[in-house]
């Protein structure tokens, strides 16, 4: 086990290395709220494909699916979402939430930046791993990730209007519950509040630059293979995807950056759903995102197995 740990750190180490100041989309005078780009063009599109699957849209109707799209390419930003404001229960997802927060404490001193804590953070995001999530929020605490979350000069959590990020307990069977004012959620997000995570990762202005490319390093190359990310190895295996999922019982959501120069193509997508079929229908979500990037024709649902047909183009 020592040798798999110390293995892992040292591609960890290597990768943070070869991390770069530099953030993936340099923009000037950028907007930290993703929302103001929001894009006509491109809300149209994704309802588009979207209400074309008859159970999706009945998900939809019901408040137990949400998407988020945030389109990177051509030195600009498109912002469109569908209950992108309506919390959920996010199960590992807002585990990003204890990445930036403990990020933050490293950024003012507070939390020393150990071989421990950086093996601890890779295996929280890569790996999803309960234990080192939970010694990471044990090391912050619930106090430092609300006041993050709740930070009134870059808010990722609103009590006051539709909440938001929020970790509220460990990643274990033991401790107490600090449940989220709105819903009394222990695990929370919304899709809209995570692609503004994201869309900060890759502007650089989460935190800074330098913290910013850090924490995509986490993120990079995930370890699970699932969801988004299993329709990804199959259109996409040269991207390079930055990415933060989650599921317990019916609940299901996956975060991801994809970076792919080779197809031209720069996109936040964040989805969340309830539903016993969540993990299949968070995989058949990525070509009606990539469609509506593309502002191409509905994708076509196969009626019985509720696959999406791929068209040749993309």
């Amino acid at each position: 086990m020592l040798l798999k740990v110390s293995a892992l750190l040292i591609v960890m180490l290597t990768s943070l290395v070869h991390a770069t100041d530099k953030p993936l989309l340099l923009l000037e005078n950028a907007n930290q709220e993703v929302s103001a780009y929001q894009d006509a063009t491109l809300q149209l599109s994704l309802q588009e494909q979207i209400y074309s699957n008859k159970r999706w849209r009945s998900l939809i109707k019901n408040k137990r699916l949400s998407v988020s799209l945030v389109d990177l390419s051509n030195d600009g930003v498109r912002y469109a979402s569908i209950n992108g404001d309506n919390m959920m229960y996010a199960a590992s997802m807002p585990k990003i939430a204890v990445l930036y927060t403990a990020m933050d404490a490293i950024e003012k001193g507070d939390l020393e930046y150990t071989d421990e804590v950086k093996t601890d953070m890779w295996l929280m995001i890569s790996k999803s791993n309960n234990a080192a999530s939970t010694r990471m929020i044990d090391r912050v605490g619930f106090q430092r990730i609300e006041d993050v979350m709740c930070d009134p000069a870059n808010p990722f959590y609103d009590q006051y209007s539709n909440g938001g990020l929020w970790v509220g307990k460990r990643y274990a069977a033991q401790g107490r519950r600090h449940p989220e004012p709105i819903k009394g959620l222990s695990h929370a997000a919304t899709t809209e509040a995570v692609a503004k995570l994201y869309y900060q990762l890759a502007t650089g202005q989460l935190i800074n630059n330098e913290r910013s490319s850090e924490m995509l390093q986490y993120l990079k190359d995930p370890s699970l293979h699932h969801k988004f990310v299993n329709t990804l190895d199959q259109i996409a295996p040269e991207a390079d995807v930055y990415r933060k999922s989650g599921s317990w019982k019916n609940w299901h959501c996956d975060s991801v950056i994809v970076w792919d120069d080779e197809r031209k193509k720069h996109y936040i997508l964040v989805a969340m759903v309830e539903s016993p079929d969540g993990e299949k229908i968070i995989r058949n979500l990525v070509r009606p995102a990539e469609a509506a990037l593309n502002k191409t024709p509905i994708l076509l649902q196969d009626i019985q197995s509720g696959e999406t047909i791929k068209p040749a183009h993309i």
